[in-house]
């Protein structure tokens, strides 16, 4: 519940912010494939760190890291009050990216640690779920905000400050880390899968990341350019745009444990496809469909994918982590490497395509990369072989890591 408090508490700040955010950069003169780049480059700095940051958090800690990484968060959404210029809005987004590659491991490893060996994709899901929940709503407030305001982004910027405070309390107050692990290879394995260096597999997690790559940069395409599409090509008011955020946000609210269970107990490749339809579905509505209701559709359709994927991905993570549970936090980080460098060539290659080819060849794009993103995890899949926990629904002991084996 404490995890759940933080990453709904971060999320509802940082929706705001990244709702406003790319308003913002149009405002100041960027063109949209700026844009794209300043909605990527935090992701560029999270995938350069990232490895660095999950061997610091195994070293120091898991709870230091994110208090770490949550109080250089807010200190971002303190000097976007302040920032007027270009260059500044990339720094500051870089520096984002920083707190980003400190968080996601400690955070990620924690709620594996919670949520067990055989409900931890349903941990990932409440956890996910309380993030996109709360990521609407900011969306939302953010809208109706600009609206009433005038358009005043630092009022915006401000209020994402404050709430960005809170989830650090939470954190400092009532998450609780377990004892550290020593490290696999300075105890007995009993499992005939896992070696005695405990490293984990390069080729298969190769393969993780490759599919992390490509789900996430189908999925985040439109990631900070959906407000300007909204407004640019839907008709749409900066309230109506953040009140698509928030229909989707309800519309989707139980959808992210369902997925859990599904990916616990029924199939894990199930809930992995489910992205790829819902990016192929909703781009194909954001093109049709360019009004409120169709938005509002759409958005909550990509939204239902969004919730299919994490609870699997975690739950991958987290087996893969298990094969050395004294380096659990680094082995996230290079699985998350993969997930991050889809989020940032997405939005920067849509940007792009948009700029040249216009609004009709991005949201093409979208349904063609996750229609062959659909194709690389079948062949993935097959190539790697059967008998993972939950893929194949063999779940894994506490005493026994899973076989990764694909």
């Amino acid at each position: 519940m404490a995890l759940i408090l933080e990453g709904f508490l971060a999320r509802l700040s940082f929706g705001m912010v990244g709702f406003a955010l790319p308003l913002y950069a149009v405002r100041l003169g960027l063109n949209l494939t700026e844009v794209g780049l300043l909605a990527s480059i935090n992701l560029a700095a999270a995938l350069l760190f990232k490895p660095v940051m999950g061997r610091l958090a195994d070293h120091y800690g898991l709870k230091r890291a994110l208090v770490a990484a949550l109080g250089l968060r807010s200190l971002v959404a303190l000097l976007l009050m302040f920032a007027g210029t270009a260059w500044q809005l990339y720094a500051i987004r870089s520096m984002l990216g920083l707190s980003q590659a400190l968080r996601d491991p400690p955070v990620n490893a924690l709620v594996a640690e919670t949520g067990g060996t055989k409900a931890v994709a349903s941990a990932f899901a409440w956890y996910a779920t309380a993030k996109s929940v709360a990521g609407s709503i900011g969306a939302a407030v953010a809208g109706v905000v600009l609206s009433i305001s005038g358009s005043s982004f630092s009022l915006v910027f401000g209020l994402g400050f404050v709430l960005s405070v809170l989830p650090v309390y939470a954190v400092v107050r009532w998450v609780t880390e377990g004892i550290r692990p020593e490290p696999v290879a300075e105890r007995a394995i009993a499992d005939d899968h896992v070696a005695a260096d405990a490293t984990p597999p390069t080729p298969r997690i190769a393969a993780f990341v490759g599919l992390g790559f490509m789900v996430s940069g189908t999925a985040q395409m439109l990631r900070g350019l959906l407000p300007v599409l909204a407004i640019e090509y839907g008709g749409l008011s900066e309230a109506q745009a953040g009140l698509v955020y928030l229909v989707s946000a309800v519309a989707v609210l139980g959808a992210g444990p369902v997925f859990g269970w599904v990916s616990d107990t029924v199939s894990q490749r199930l809930v992995f496809m489910v992205r790829s339809v819902a990016n192929t579905v909703s781009s194909i509505i954001f093109l049709i469909a360019p009004h409120a209701a169709g938005f509002a559709i759409a958005k909550t359709i990509d939204d239902l994918g969004k919730a299919a994927f994490r609870p699997a991905w975690g739950a991958l993570m987290a087996d893969a982590a298990r094969l050395d549970p004294a380096r659990r936090a680094r082995t996230m980080g290079l699985m998350g490497m993969g997930e991050d460098a889809g989020e940032l060539a997405g939005p920067v290659v849509a940007g792009f395509i948009w700029t040249t080819w216009g609004i009709p060849a991005v949201l093409g794009a979208r349904v063609v990369l996750a229609l062959g993103t659909e194709v690389y995890a079948a062949l993935a899949t097959r190539s790697l072989g059967g008998g993972t926990a939950r893929v194949d629904n063999a779940v894994g002991t506490p005493d026994a890591p899973p076989d990764l084996d694909l």
